[in-house]
């Protein structure tokens, strides 16, 4: 007995199966990493800072994240992993202890005409299935509320087998959809402006056609002087009614030109499949160009924008349609929504309450569910993804979130914070890349990476807690109590740039003087309207350069040098030192090498396996012929220019033999912004989304605009990094251009030398102005949200 009780008493040794507590990363060299091993604590909350480009997303999400997914994947048969995109093996010696990882990133979200923020979150699904049982009159089954199914009548003859012989009946079938007839479910409809497709003083013959790719020696001028619908030598303003109608909406027909069979269609019909079916971004720039200038998109006049039809739009709960209850603000409709009572819904109302209520909790109450999921910024994008895991009964996962404070308010940074620590608290792994100081204080382990960045960058620099983060001598470490002051003296401006009865998306009317010549920061809570002041309502003609956060579009092809056109003056310069031709010095064009094409590796397919890349064994990755590589300009060939460092080639091209003042100029800028460090070469596809926007602005900074307006440009900064950011933007006013900045960052606000406050809260509670003024009467007045946090920040 007495053993007994001893036995009980006496703690049980640990099960072996609880001694996996820690993610093991051994000798990862994904990118920049330099041979990388940490133990990363499990059930945690993890932050990895660094300056931007120092090797965070590389051991996040190209390491960890990645290997975790392609373990998952290999776990289903090879059928289904052939439908699946295949994942390469990072390059690392060991990873224990992964769990399946739910990635929750920054990419924007596709922006497919059709795809709207119901669809991808479900919510849609949801409240058809309610209107189709609730909604009086009743038209049908949930797809009858669909904008993406069309309405088909049909009738016709079927056979089939019965009692072993063939027996033929007459059928009808009907579907219902919800589709508006008018505009096909994409609410707008467009004009094509006649004039931007032709000159009508000209015939075909002498290049009357203006729409990009239709020239008279090419593939569409033969079929167009062959046809024979019309005469190619007579001037379109001479064309009779019919000849007009076969030039302009002729439907497909089979034609003959010069004994090859083809098939001819009017030009409005093939403009609308071959660019307006596309989402306009995709396009090449010159083809964009030609969409903006030719085509006006106005709101359907048949279902008033909503996308649906007339019946889809008659079938109502409590007076609501479906039209009306997808317009309303998500935090309106939550509430209409917890005053339906019926039981015989109870499961479903209960789940689209909960889906409803987490995007009220996560701060986008102010969206509705009808709003393109294009539109979305990465901020937004991000948190929608989050809201179909809030509800998730998974423990033992790893969350990975890329800066999900990107686009937040200081106000709404703590409610961030609170849903990290409650997914933390249901027992996963939460791994964050963040630079906000308030995110990173309430880790329980902190990952700084660095010391510098790109190829300065890949080390660990510190592991452990943020005090010891604060302790220690790290860039990260001596910048987290950074605390930008108040200006002293602002500038005086120059003029003023009158915005009157702003009405885009939720603002009210808004009268405004925004001031020139100085730095003007537009802030407010997110959803409080200001990108629909800055971005929707600047009058046209401003001369403004305007540069957002959308993605920068680039395959593994392009590099910096690309991009930039810094490429165009270099190979102009090697060309003219060595009297051949500039096509010779690109590795898409006459220089490339003819065994990998100028990728510089070889892709072999493997199928449902992931590919496999080799260096190409003829020029080594260099990219070029070896031919080309015989050409010199100051000692350097092409690729040992397009290896070096902005810096470097800064210096290269600033003196001397290959002085090339195009290329200087170029250069300047990128170095201006803080890529220094950037190689030239570098796949645009590795670059850190702070790096992308900042090569953007660099970009733009040439043109000749007196009005500069950025979009949150400390989104991806170090706090290191801001302080230069600063000295740029200063640069920028000193020169005399005027520059308005939307941000949420306090350093920049303080920097201001006027700022334009937008609330007081988000959605239908914003859309106003809630302050004008310098940031020194927005600090002692502390009227808004925003001057509250501002007061704080800088210790005022």
């Amino acid at each position: 007995m007495s053993m007994a009780a001893r036995t009980n008493t006496q703690s049980p040794a640990p099960h072996v199966a609880d001694s996996h507590d820690l993610i093991r990363v051994q000798g990862a060299r994904v990118n920049n990493l330099k041979d990388v091993s940490i133990e990363i604590p499990k059930r945690r909350l993890t932050v990895f800072t660094g300056v931007s480009g120092s090797g965070k997303s590389s051991l996040v999400f190209g390491t960890i994240a990645a290997e975790s997914q392609r373990l998952i994947n290999e776990t289903y048969s090879a059928f289904v992993q052939g439908f699946m995109p295949t994942l390469a093996r990072p390059e690392v010696d060991v990873l224990e202890g992964l769990t399946t990882a739910i990635i929750v990133d920054q990419e924007r979200m596709g922006a497919n005409p059709r795809s709207t923020v119901g669809t991808v979150t479900d919510a849609n699904a949801m409240l058809r299935i309610l209107f189709s049982r609730l909604g009086l009159p009743h038209i049908g089954s949930p797809q009858a509320f669909s904008f993406n199914v069309a309405s088909i009548k049909g009738a016709g003859a079927v056979s089939f087998e019965r009692g072993g012989k063939n027996v033929k009946e007459r059928r009808d079938f009907n579907i219902t959809g919800g589709m508006c007839p008018r505009c096909e479910g994409m609410g707008r409809v467009t004009d094509i402006d006649l004039s931007q497709l032709y000159d009508d003083s000209k015939s075909l013959n002498e290049g009357a056609l203006t729409i990009p790719g239709y020239s008279v020696d090419g593939w569409y001028g033969r079929i167009f002087s062959g046809c024979g619908f019309f005469d190619p030598d007579k001037p379109i303003r001479r064309y009779t009614k019919t000849e007009l109608h076969d030039l302009l909406h002729k439907e497909p027909t089979k034609i003959k030109v010069d004994g090859i069979n083809l098939t001819y269609e009017g030009l409005i019909p093939k403009i609308q499949k071959s660019m307006l079916s596309k989402d306009k971004e995709a396009l090449q720039s010159h083809v964009r160009a030609f969409v903006e200038r030719a085509v006006t998109f106005t709101s359907c006049p048949e279902c008033d924008g909503t996308r649906l039809s007339e019946a889809a739009r008659s079938s109502k709960i409590k007076e609501t349609s479906i039209a009306d209850a997808c317009a309303m603000q998500i935090s309106d409709l939550a509430e209409w929504i917890r005053g339906l009572d019926e039981p015989s819904v109870a499961p479903l109302l209960a789940t689209l309450q909960q889906t409803l209520d987490s995007f009220v909790e996560i701060g986008l109450g102010y969206l509705s569910l009808d709003r393109a999921s294009g539109t979305l910024s990465g901020g937004e994008a991000q948190r929608v993804k989050m809201i179909r895991h809030l509800g998730s009964s998974l423990t033992d996962t790893t969350y990975v979130f890329d800066e999900p404070t990107t686009g937040l308010h200081p106000h709404d940074i703590q409610r961030m914070n609170n849903l990290l620590l409650r997914l933390r608290d249901k027992g996963n792994t939460v791994l964050v890349v963040e630079h906000k100081p308030e995110t990173i204080a309430i880790a329980d382990h902190v990952v700084d990476l660095g010391p510098g960045a790109g190829t300065a960058g890949g080390d660990v620099c510190f592991e452990g807690t943020v005090e010891g983060l604060r302790a220690g001598d790290t860039l990260t470490g001596r910048h987290l109590d950074d605390r930008a002051r108040l200006k002293e003296t602002v500038r005086r401006p120059t003029g003023t740039l009158e915005i009157r009865g702003a009405t885009a998306h939720n603002l009210r009317d808004v009268d405004v003087d925004v001031p020139l010549g100085v730095l003007v920061v537009v802030t407010g809570v997110a959803g409080s309207g200001k990108s629909s002041l800055v971005h929707g309502s600047i009058p046209a003609g401003a001369g403004v350069v305007s540069i957002d956060q959308g993605a920068i579009r680039g395959s593994r092809r392009s590099n910096p040098a690309t991009y930039t056109g810094l490429l165009d003056p270099i190979r102009k310069a090697f060309a003219k030192a060595n009297g051949v031709k500039p096509a010779l010095f690109s590795a898409n064009s006459e220089g490339a090498c003819p065994t990998c094409n100028g990728a510089g590796v070889i892709y072999t397919d493997l199928a449902m396996m992931a590919g496999v890349a080799t260096t190409c064994e003829e020029c080594e990755g260099k990219r070029f012929r070896a031919s080309v590589l015989d050409h010199h300009l100051g000692g350097r060939d092409i690729s040992e220019v397009l290896a070096m460092s902005v810096t470097e080639a800064k210096e290269f091209f600033g003196a001397g033999e290959a002085r090339t003042p195009a290329a200087h100029a170029i250069l300047d800028r990128l170095a201006d912004v803080g890529l220094g460090y950037l190689s030239l070469g570098q796949p645009l596809t590795t670059l850190s989304g702070g790096e992308r926007q900042r090569l953007k602005l660099a970009t733009h900074m040439a043109e000749k605009g007196g009005v500069y307006v950025l979009d949150e440009p400390t989104t991806g900064l170090h706090l290191a990094d801001v302080e230069q950011l600063l000295g740029l933007l200063d640069r920028l006013v000193d020169s005399g251009k005027s520059v308005i900045v939307v941000e949420h960052h306090q350093a920049v606000m303080a920097h201001a030398d006027w700022i334009v406050d937008l609330g007081p809260g988000a959605g239908h509670d914003g859309g106003r102005i809630v302050f004008e003024g310098t940031p020194a009467d927005l600090v002692a007045a502390r009227s808004t949200l925003t001057g509250e946090h501002l007061a704080a920040y800088v210790g005022a």
